[in-house]
């Protein structure tokens, strides 16, 4: 583990559940690593593709992407449209020349602080082990 790196972590989170998580990880004063960048969208199967590769190719290391959990899409299915893309995705950026791991999606609903930042910290530590975006190196040469 390259102690002197830090990654740049996206974190798309549902307007719902995802935030919400968020929010109850500050009201009880958890934190989470200041290198997670956290994005609201209106329900993580609105988030398009596109957004997610364009944020691997500008730069970052890593992308999570919360929904609610199954049965509470304020959306009825918006959470398992993008899993579904998910899946997708991880193949996309393997052919990319990027490990598919470098994506998660999780659960996470609105009273669940501690699972927000159990997944933010759990994620940093793993994309400090596998170190930084080879994407982000191209485009610097």
């Amino acid at each position: 583990m390259n102690k002197n790196f830090t990654p740049k972590i996206i974190y798309f989170m549902c307007n719902w559940c995802g935030t919400g998580g968020a929010e109850s990880a500050s009201a009880h004063h958890l934190y989470y690593p200041e290198n997670v960048l956290p994005y609201r969208v209106n329900c993580t199967g609105s988030l398009s593709t596109v957004l997610i590769l364009r944020a691997f190719i500008d730069g970052a290391d890593g992308v999570i992407i919360s929904g609610c959990h199954p049965g509470d899409c304020h959306y009825e299915d918006g959470n398992f449209r993008e899993r579904k893309r998910v899946a997708t995705i991880k193949s996309i950026i393997e052919s990319l020349g990027l490990e598919e791991d470098r994506i998660w999606f999780r659960y996470v609903a609105h009273g669940e602080g501690k699972r927000f930042v159990d997944t933010t910290t759990e994620f940093n530590d793993y994309i400090k082990k596998i170190g930084p975006n080879p994407l982000k190196e191209r485009s610097d040469t």
